[in-house]
């Protein structure tokens, strides 16, 4: 085992990531400014479609961390079948769900059932042989989230786990990584049927946002928990675009689709960086 997983094994995960939600909230000055510039200095993320250019402006690290972007700068595909990309971020897998087992890295696979949890039972089958990707969200990307097409969130579970890291390291010596990882299952009915948006938590991502139920993060308990809207100022149904949810600290965003109900374009490989709004494929006509 790689020295780099065997620490990930050994590590508090939570205890760490809980830590992490404190520092990252701060609001003092000369804390958050540190952490602020020593993120910039390592990590380099482009600035420059920033509603706020200036990081050291943000009130805190997450609020730098989950900045906004100007007006315009990421335009949504244009067309009523397109689907838009819902993140910033490099294709980590995609392509066919093959019966009920998505590909993760080479030699690992995972399950519809592992992956969705307590949601299982009422829609696993409807992605059996449908379609699937994953894109990783560097920690100098963008890290709202964005609905891939129009849609009605039917369900939202919060299903607890563990927070290894999502990198391909991880993902090549983790098996079942982003089925043991703790995640928010985000449920929707599109015009061509059912698809589902996942946050999944890692290493330091112990907090989710959805713009229904606020800040969701670790839980006592070990199974899923059905999530009720709190927001009722957030409607249910939003458009291709529309913002749905924040990272606080990145990680990756699985997207499932039913058989036949989406196709993705050509060039849409692992490895692949991608862009917020920009066409990832099509869904199809109802």
């Amino acid at each position: 085992m790689p020295p780099f997983i065997l620490l990930q094994h050994l590590l508090p995960q939570h205890a760490l990531s809980r830590i992490v939600l404190w520092a990252t909230r701060l609001r003092w000055s000369p804390f958050k400014n540190l952490l602020i510039g020593s993120f910039v200095s390592g990590f380099k993320p482009d600035l420059s479609d920033a509603d706020q250019s200036d990081p050291l402006q943000y009130a805190s690290f997450n609020a730098f961390f989950t900045r906004a972007l100007k007006p315009g700068a990421r335009p949504v595909a244009q067309g009523s079948q397109q689907l838009a990309c819902p993140v910033d971020g490099t294709v980590s897998q995609a392509g066919p769900i093959q019966g009920e087992q998505l590909f993760q890295a080479k030699g690992h696979h995972y399950s519809l059932d592992a992956l969705l949890a307590g949601a299982a039972q009422h829609w696993a089958a409807g992605f059996k042989d449908g379609l699937f990707a994953t894109i990783y969200l560097a920690p100098y990307n963008y890290h709202r989230i964005h609905m891939p097409a129009d849609g009605v969130l039917r369900e939202a579970w919060h299903v607890p786990g563990a927070l290894f890291s999502v990198n391909a390291t991880t993902a090549a010596n983790v098996p079942g990584l982003f089925a043991r990882n703790e995640r928010l299952v985000l449920l929707f009915e599109g015009a061509a049927g059912p698809f589902a948006v996942i946050l999944v938590g890692a290493l330091f991502v112990g907090s989710m946002t959805t713009v229904w139920h606020g800040d969701v993060t670790p839980r006592s308990g070990r199974n899923a928990t059905r999530l009720l809207p709190i927001d009722s100022a957030a409607p249910l149904s939003l458009p291709r675009g529309a913002e749905l949810g924040r990272f606080n600290m990145g990680s990756t965003v699985v997207l499932l689709f039913g058989k036949d109900q989406a196709a993705l374009r050509a060039g849409f490989d692992p490895g692949t960086v991608v862009r917020m709004g920009e066409a990832i494929g099509q869904v199809s006509a109802p």
